[in-house]
């Protein structure tokens, strides 16, 4: 079975391995620079996506590049705590939660699919252009710089050709551009003497105006939960947000660097006894400004043999930190579904070859099965980020005491905040009272299908 994949991203490189890791082995992934390079700043690997790391054999080479945060705090625009809690193995999981650099992932990610695959499993400056759905394969038209043009036939194509997906535009062409929130993002890296416990992740503020840091490596590992100062300095990554101002014209392409001095101007007030945020953006390498944007749900990812994945299929806004998570659980899914079909279809075949019919047969109703397991799963997650996720809290202690609060239980119950909490872990696949108990997504071919491929 040869398998196609279109984007060397963090989702398709997943797919990659998962599917390497099923049994497959004629799998190609075609990326569109010509070179790959660790860009970008900090992401989370939330315990789902580490538990899906690790039975790839991943975890230990993830482990070496992050920082595991011990909790989650978050606090008004004053600096005053509103939720915390736990995370990782120290919220009762039996995975750890990850804050690595997303470039440096990447590129593990990348030396990894090389590794196991070969050295030609990525091509580059390979943009993904057309596809055609045919009886039995699917034809996927790529373009290089220069212009010229190159067809591939794959029995499956996976497109995870990112928030721009080609192939999500063909097949849905009134799709549109990604719907704007009108918030403003600013990330970076900075290095600053280390907060709190020096294992926090924080978020403050509201809907208006957010910021967000955690550490990517440092010496700032302390004791406690969250009450002493941590020593020494940490690299964090940060994410300052804004909305703009009325009559701000949305670009979906912003991906640039901007001066600092006018962001820092906008959170000058906010100087917590805990975290200088002004100094902290003032101190960083480099500042890149996005929009917030996310994709409208699908009614369907899977067209003829040719499936959507990771943002292609499921763009939605970083509240909740957990878009490479879900991408890397698009990977492992289709690829327990694929190879649970053909195992099937071997068992049905038995010491024949499969008709070549009931072979295509097999695979769409794999992609259909990732489909009706994914595709609902992330509509719902996509609408509760619209709904600002878990950090809701921020925006009803907003609402509730605009000026600040002496006690957060005076202003939002604790079992409300509880309640919020975990209604968007359950929604997005990682309550730890489900994550631990659930069946694995391994699954893997049968000794005469491998030697099949």
């Amino acid at each position: 079975m040869k398998i196609v994949i279109a984007g060397a991203g963090i989702g398709g490189l997943a797919t990659a391995l998962s599917l390497h890791r099923a049994g497959f082995s004629d799998i190609v992934v075609y990326e569109r620079v010509a070179e790959l390079r660790p860009l970008g700043v900090g992401i989370n690997l939330l315990p789902h996506a580490v538990r899906e790391l690790t039975e790839l054999g991943l975890a230990a080479e993830v482990e070496a590049i992050a920082v595991k945060p011990g909790r989650l705090s978050y606090f008004n625009r004053h600096g005053q705590p509103i939720w915390s809690e736990p995370r990782g193995t120290e919220a009762g999981y039996d995975w750890p939660q990850l804050s690595v650099h997303r470039g440096e992932f990447q590129m593990l990610l990348v030396d990894e699919v090389r590794r196991r695959l070969g050295n030609d499993a990525i091509r580059l400056d390979s943009r993904l252009a057309v596809v055609e759905h045919g009886e039995r394969h699917e034809f996927a038209r790529f373009a290089r710089a220069d212009g010229e043009e190159f067809e591939v036939a794959a029995d499956v194509l996976v497109a995870a050709d990112g928030i721009h997906s080609a192939l999500r535009a063909q097949e849905y062409p009134e799709d549109g551009a990604p719907v704007w929130s009108g918030l403003v993002l600013w990330r970076g890296t900075a290095t600053v003497p280390a907060y709190l416990d020096g294992r926090t992740m924080i978020m403050a503020g509201d809907g208006e105006q957010k910021f967000v840091a955690y550490p990517l490596e440092g010496e700032g590992e302390g004791e406690g939960e969250g009450e002493g100062e941590g020593e020494g300095m940490l690299r964090l990554n940060f994410i300052a947000e804004r909305r703009a101002p009325e009559g701000t014209r949305e670009r979906a392409d912003w991906n640039r660097p901007v001066d600092p001095a006018p962001i820092v101007e906008l959170f000058d007030a906010w100087t917590f006894d805990w975290l200088d945020v002004p100094a902290t953006i003032a101190a960083a390498d480099e500042i890149l400004e996005y929009p917030m944007v996310d994709r409208e749900a699908l009614p369907a990812w899977r067209f003829g043999g040719s499936v959507l994945l990771g943002d292609a299929a499921h763009a939605m806004y970083p509240n909740g930190s957990n878009g490479a998570s879900q991408a890397i659980l698009d990977a492992r899914t289709l690829a327990f579904h694929l190879a649970n079909r053909v195992v099937e279809l071997e068992k049905t075949a038995g010491t024949t070859a499969a008709d070549p019919a009931a072979t295509t047969a097999a695979i769409r109703a794999a992609l259909d099965a990732y489909d009706a397991d994914r595709r609902p799963a992330t509509a719902r997650l996509l609408e509760m980020t619209r709904r600002l996720g878990p950090e809701r809290v921020m925006q009803l202690a907003y609402d509730r005491a605009p000026e600040g609060f002496a006690d957060i239980h005076d202003v939002i119950p604790a079992e409300e905040l509880q309640q919020i909490a975990d209604d968007y872990k359950r929604t997005a696949g990682f309550h730890p009272s489900t994550l631990n108990e659930r069946s694995s997504l391994s699954a893997r071919l049968g000794p005469r299908e491998q030697m099949a491929d």
